[in-house]
């Protein structure tokens, strides 16, 4: 049975995970939601205008009065700057199987640090440790060599492609899936 305890902070050493705030919109249209680099490897629309960013966040916000609280976002903050560099979810959540899908994002000026793994890993975690999931998985779309380098390090498991999944700037671009279950992450833990 899962334990919907909602979006908790979660410190790591370089890493602050929290709930969305209004107050992150600027930085968070600055780093990477304006940015189509990082934007379209997730299928998400480039936000043009700062006001954009801030209906975004807004939505986020607003999902976690959701009295299910099965709602796993955070803003993933840089603790030296206090930026706000990227976001991480579990956006699906299937609660009879237990197990959520993970989605992320880091700004390109924040690319190459570790920033990504390190966020996914506490991600992982908290998945198994406070929700209660048995099985975390994660997707890229074909190409995307960085985050299938962060899905690697952080001890995921190929499971299948799924052929033709987005209809992206005039052709069709496959969909990688990945997982790891509750016992082995205990293992690389």
């Amino acid at each position: 049975m899962l334990t919907h305890c909602g979006t908790q902070p979660i410190e790591t050493p370089r890493l602050l995970l929290r709930p969305f705030e209004p107050g992150d919109a600027p930085s968070a249209w600055a780093n990477w939601a304006r940015d189509p680099e990082v934007q379209r490897p997730l299928n998400e629309p480039v936000y043009i205008t700062l006001e954009e960013t801030q209906a975004l966040l807004r939505r986020y916000i607003d999902q976690y009065a959701c009295a299910d609280r099965i709602r796993y976002r955070w803003a993933v903050i840089e603790k030296a700057s206090g930026q706000c560099i990227g976001q991480i979810a579990y956006f699906l959540v299937d609660e009879k199987n237990r197990w959520g899908e993970l989605e992320y994002c880091i700004g390109r000026a924040y690319q190459g640090r570790g920033y990504c793994s390190e966020a996914v890993r506490v991600a992982i975690a908290y998945g198994f440790g406070q929700a209660g999931l048995h099985k975390v998985q994660v997707s890229h779309m074909a190409g995307n060599e960085a985050s299938r380098a962060v899905i690697r390090k952080c001890g995921f498991t190929y499971e299948g492609t799924l052929r033709d999944c987005f209809y992206i700037g005039g052709a069709y671009v496959d969909r990688l899936y990945y997982s790891i279950l509750e016992s082995e992450h205990e293992t690389i833990s």
